[in-house]
């Protein structure tokens, strides 16, 4: 068939070696800010003075202090609740905000809608097109999200960032799927403020944070003056323990899907006609299958220890690989992907299991296609035993197979 995963830009990811030392750098943010015992104790409620736990305001500290931001603030509602808090602590209904003109991620959609801005955008790969915008005079505030919103944006976020900043515009960045995972979030590029949430990040469920300047997240420290609406004591330590080795993590997971896109394009598996690393939300792998199978490849995959979909994306109850379809507002921008494409994010598998899933459940659904019964289990692959590329059934020929970081055409022309 002729369709072909668009070319992607991956973002850049961490090496070992420096998530190591941001693990160690957090770690002195903490001592530098916590005594000892006061890691095994957090309070509660709306400390007079404070307006927040004692705890929570500390780690906000701790927080702030790595991201060499001047404050932050934890907020409920994860990351959706922290782009809610942000953008509703500098816009009025009516004013206009700059995005990427691409398919918006469905809840920070409905967070704008609530608000009543007025969404203008512009294609923020097109530097000329940022610039005309950005000199319009038009803009307060603009929004950009880090990962990527269409399959092939290319735009580096901090040049988007730096654009805004020399024209008067303000920033507030949407870093989900990004902040840890590259070498600088947001704020560190100069954003007015990075916006992410800490159950992406194996931290407890429904806490997000705000990391910014002083002016914004007092604004948003403001707005959250009710007791019930505070994170509180025990849940910011929550999250401060599962930071402490995220970094590293996060390395190891970005090095495996690089190993599993490496292998796929090399023909190791079967069935797969092209594999593409994508920041789609998340760090994962697109794979392009050579039959229109894709909606399937979850539930055969689920049969040998896949997770089947996600919790929060990287959250602490992931640790199986995921495999399941492309994300909502990918698919927005190119539908004709759901029946042959599949996201698969290695959380904490070797490329190894991962592999050996991918090929049993593809096994599985052609042995499905050709005969109409269910496929008996594919038999699990003995490391290092490495199949061969097979020939297509239809011309005899290699199958053609392409990665992010090139492509291995076999196929005469390809």
């Amino acid at each position: 068939m002729s369709m072909r995963l668009p070319r992607t830009f991956p973002l850049p990811t961490v090496a070992l070696e420096d998530a190591v030392a941001n693990q160690f750098r957090l770690m002195e943010c903490v001592a530098r800010h916590f005594e000892g015992r006061q890691l095994f104790e957090a309070d509660a409620g709306v400390v007079p003075g404070l307006g927040r736990p004692r705890t929570t305001a500390r780690v906000e500290t701790v927080l702030a202090e790595f991201l060499g931001a001047p404050a932050a603030a934890l907020v409920q509602g994860a990351g959706t609740g922290a782009i809610r808090a942000a953008l509703g602590a500098v816009l009025d209904a009516g004013d206009p905000l700059l995005v990427h003109r691409a398919p918006v991620y469905r809840t920070t959609g409905v967070t704008l809608r609530g608000l009543g801005v007025e969404t203008v955008e512009a294609d923020f790969n097109d530097r000329a097109a940022l610039d005309r915008a950005l000199a319009s005079g038009r803009f307060r505030w603009a929004f950009v999200q880090h990962s990527r919103q269409r399959v092939a944006d290319s735009h580096d976020p901090g040049e988007v960032l730096a654009a805004c900043r020399a024209a008067g515009v303000r920033t507030i960045v949407d870093d989900n799927y990004a902040v840890f995972r590259v070498p600088r979030c947001g704020v560190e590029l100069g954003a007015d403020a990075s916006c992410f949430s800490l159950f992406k990040l194996h931290g407890p469920e429904g806490v997000g944070i705000v990391v910014g300047a002083r002016d914004l997240v007092g604004r948003v420290h403001d707005a959250n003056y009710s007791g019930g609406g505070q994170v509180q004591g025990h849940q910011a330590l929550d999250a401060l323990r599962a930071l402490s080795h995220v970094p590293v993590m996060w390395s190891v997971q970005s090095r495996v899907g690089t190993e599993i896109a490496e292998r796929l394009a090399a023909g190791e598996v079967p069935g797969v006609a092209e594999v593409r690393i994508a920041n789609v939300q998340d760090r994962c792998l697109l794979v392009r299958l050579d039959r229109p199978v894709a909606r399937a490849v979850p539930d055969a995959a689920a049969r040998y220890g896949a997770a089947p979909y996600p919790v929060g994306a990287n959250s602490r109850y992931e640790i199986a690989p995921l495999f399941y379809r492309m994300s909502r507002s990918a698919l927005e921008d190119a539908p004709e992907l759901a029946d042959w494409t599949v996201r698969i994010n290695p959380m904490r598998a070797g490329a190894d299991l991962v592999i050996d899933i991918l090929r049993r459940a593809l096994h599985d659904l052609c042995e499905v296609a050709g005969n109409g019964r269910p496929a008996a289990a594919a038999p699990v692959r003995a490391r290092g035993l490495l199949p061969t590329p097979v020939p297509d059934t239809a011309s005899g020929t290699p199958r053609s197979v392409h990665s992010a970081h090139g492509s291995r055409d076999q196929q005469e022309g390809g």
